[in-house]
């Protein structure tokens, strides 16, 4: 059965980027070139070209997927990750466990197994032939989905750290497995739209999948690829030792903080990035690229990025202003604080049952954010009204061809994209596999809401289901062809809040299932896409998903008891050290304070934030301006090339921990994605994505090796001798521009 002649003919998908897809891809669209993959000197102009030059449709179908090298590998590097990503969630660099990094550990793993077991007899079964494409792709897959903290697991830290309330660990973990596999659900029904066709291209699958077609495809031109791949991999591995142990004045790197040397606020709170909450990072550069990569600028299309600088910019440019407007207190900082500057004393106005105190709060006041963090709250609520209306102006027909008719339910649909016609030989995952693990999963939701404390009332776990599913529609859309992904957490409390006035902790309940099941379902769908593309028969990635989605909610819970039972005053403070923070959990409870509790003397018009929620409103017409301007003048290209709702993230994302990362991103964006794309066409379909891929490898692994041997992980920390590269950190900030107090 054809899904629709605009979606099913090849031309037509990649004509939606010209036409229908605008403010997405930057890229032209013409028709790939018929030349060997290797010699073709054709620009890379868009989704079809790249799924058609740089990945290889190549398949076998006879290789086995879920062997038992996936298994063990599998289950140990799922492990690992969780645990790594839980104590990067505590840690003020805001980094995260890359999927190359299990991709590579699990590559030599997985060699090492097949040449170290027997392979004849019984063996044969345990070792059935050389480490595969298929079986590597699924320990990736399931790795990388249980190396996220959950946002489950976020919120049960919060409520340990501010609210102190133990939930039993059988109610934390079983609620995990509820709000993260429900989004699975959502995937399942979402295929056809972000999956299988070819403008779905999840720009941040690429680096991947080009770094495993190198290592399993043979051919001289993959033996050159994989000897480039791990010259990069250990000179990144060697040289980030200097600038994140020995001289992390490299981390962010000013000349203006080196002159100034932490005598003036306003240049520490303008320049400053080499702590947690320092400063905006203006012409601040990193040299560590486990903070570039943040900026995203070897695999995110030019578009995404020029759309994202333009924000920064704007962003530079109102944070300065409002820098005079701090009302005593830090000028960056996600927490909550009393109008004397002090930390905001939330069990002061809640009751018994975490409720609103009336009498209490008129006695203790009302609390205050940091100008910047209010101002970049606003840009959030922006960024999701904006997204709203972007996808109905430039997107309203391919929504209304999966929907209509409930197209998306239906199976034996086509699409004339080269790997999903290779994967037809394979068993698709029937939908009702997806409808029974979304019905068992909400069942078990509504049923921990009335393990230990009360949480929701079962129709609000529907009502803020519904929700995430509405919003994995929209955002969706935006990340599988961007690779953006638009924070909702936000838009979410602001519902809630009038949903469950009053109520902190029934407001980071519903935001867990009205966002973190939609943040799920991004991730299961990129998986699932990366599937596609190493031709991994559908079921195995089902199983590779689900498993790791369960081994990852049960480590993520254990760590947590552990960094927070060790470290909770570190991770209280408002401002964290340059080891451990808790900004994360930090953002969260506040949010719970100031809409869950505090809605309506924050929010409500006359009310000090009253603008806050109204940036859903200011965003969702912003959009409207460019589209109008694009039809009047439809030769003037900028109008659909701009992306509202990316430019207003960027716009607030400064004032979030350090901000060493931006200015060298765009350097390296500028050039991979204009000047190397367009000047070097052969070297950038070769090695662009594999650079990527490389350089996010080798940077994770010895991250990870730091964190044990040198940043305390392990219990014991091992710090630098100091220097003038490596001040006292009691003394002066490591790039020389905030000292040890705020003036």
């Amino acid at each position: 059965m054809a899904y629709s002649d605009s979606l099913r003919e090849p031309s037509k998908v990649l004509g939606h980027q010209e036409k229908d897809l605008k403010g997405f891809d930057d890229h032209s669209t013409e028709s790939v070139e018929e030349a060997p993959f290797q010699e073709t000197e054709q620009i890379v102009r868009g989704a079809g070209d790249i799924t058609n030059l740089i990945i290889s449709d190549e398949d076998n179908p006879e290789l086995p997927a879920l062997t038992f090298r996936f298994w063990v590998l599998g289950i140990g590097l799922a492990t690992f990750g969780s645990v790594l990503s839980e104590i990067y969630y505590w840690k003020p660099q805001n980094a995260m466990v890359s999927a190359l990094f299990q991709l590579i550990i699990s590559y030599v793993l997985g060699n090492a197994m097949h040449y170290a077991m027997p392979s004849t007899g019984f063996w044969r079964h345990l070792n059935p032939g050389p480490f595969n494409i298929k079986e590597h792709t699924c320990i990736t897959i399931m790795a990388s989905t249980a190396s996220v903290t959950a946002t489950a697991i976020g919120i049960v830290a919060t409520l340990d750290l501010f609210y102190g309330v133990t939930l039993n660990p059988g109610a934390a973990i079983f609620q995990t497995f509820a709000s993260q596999l429900i989004g699975y659900g959502f995937a399942g029904l979402l295929r056809t739209l972000l999956v299988w066709p070819t403008y779905a291209l999840f720009p941040n699958q690429l680096p991947s999948i080009s770094l495993l077609q190198s290592m399993h495809f043979g051919g001289l031109l993959n033996r050159k690829k994989m000897k480039y791949f791990w010259i990069v991999f250990w000179a990144i591995f060697c040289w980030e030792i200097i600038p994140t142990w020995i001289f992390p004045l490299l981390t962010a790197f000013s000349v203006i903080c080196l002159a100034d040397n932490g005598r003036s606020a306003v240049i520490r709170n303008i320049f400053g990035a080499g702590g947690s909450n320092e400063g905006l990072g203006l012409l601040s550069f990193s040299f560590d690229w486990t903070l570039i990569t943040q900026a995203y600028p070897l695999y995110w299309p030019l578009q995404t990025q020029v759309s994202s600088w333009i924000g920064l910019g704007f962003g530079y440019a109102l944070m300065d202003v409002f820098q005079g407007y701090s009302r005593g207190l830090p000028f960056m900082s996600t927490a909550l604080f009393a109008a004397n500057g002090s930390s905001y004393d939330q069990s002061a106005i809640l009751g018994s049952n975490h409720q609103l105190d009336p009498a209490k709060y008129a006695e203790v006041g009302p609390p205050f954010m940091t100008t910047t963090y209010a101002v970049s709250l606003l840009m959030s609520y922006a960024s999701m009204g904006a997204a709203f209306s972007h996808i109905l102006l430039w997107h309203w027909t391919e929504l209304w061809e999966a929907f209509k008719g409930f197209n998306f339910l239906k199976s034996g649909q086509d699409f004339n994209d080269i790997h999903f016609q290779r994967m037809k030989v394979y068993k698709e995952v029937p939908q009702w596999w997806y409808g029974s693990l979304f019905i068992v999963s909400l069942s078990l939701a509504i049923g921990m809401a009335y393990v230990g404390i009360n949480t929701l009332p079962w129709w609000s776990v529907l009502v803020f289901t519904v929700i995430a599913f509405i919003l994995a529609v929209i955002l969706g859309f935006i990340y599988a062809v961007t690779g953006f992904q638009i924070p909702t957490g936000g838009f979410v409390q602001v519902i809630a809040a009038y949903v469950h006035p009053q109520q902190p902790i029934q407001n980071m309940y519903a935001k867990m299932y009205g966002y973190n099941t939609g943040y799920q379902t991004f991730a299961m769908l990129s998986d699932l896409k990366l599937g596609q593309y190493a031709k991994v028969p559908p079921r195995a990635t089902f199983v590779a998903q689900v498993s790791g989605t369960i081994l990852g909610s049960i480590f993520n819970y254990v760590l947590y008891k552990s960094i927070v039972d060790a470290h909770r005053t570190d991770l209280i403070n408002p401002i964290g050290t340059r080891i451990w923070s808790g900004w994360n959990s930090q953002e969260v409870n506040s949010a719970a304070i100031t809409w869950g509790a505090l809605s309506a003397e924050l929010y409500s018009p006359g009310k000090t934030y009253f603008q806050i929620p109204l940036g859903l409103l200011y965003g969702f017409f912003a959009p409207f301006l460019l589209y109008a301007m694009h039809r009047l003048f439809p030769s003037q290209r900028i109008w659909s090339y701009l992306n509202m709702p990316i430019i207003f993230t960027y716009l607030g994302w400064l004032p979030y921990s350090v901000n060493g990362m931006w200015w060298p991103g765009l350097i390296i964006g500028l050039y991979t994605q204009w000047w190397v794309r367009t000047r070097k066409p052969r070297w950038y379909i070769k090695y662009n994505y594999l650079t990527s891929a490389a350089l996010d490898g080798g940077s994770s692994i010895i991250y990870f090796i730091l964190n044990f041997a040198v940043f305390g992980a392990s219990g014991n920390a091992i710090s630098f001798p100091t220097w003038w590269g490596n001040p006292d950190p009691s003394v002066i900030s490591v790039d020389h521009c905030m000292a040890n107090s705020f003036s």
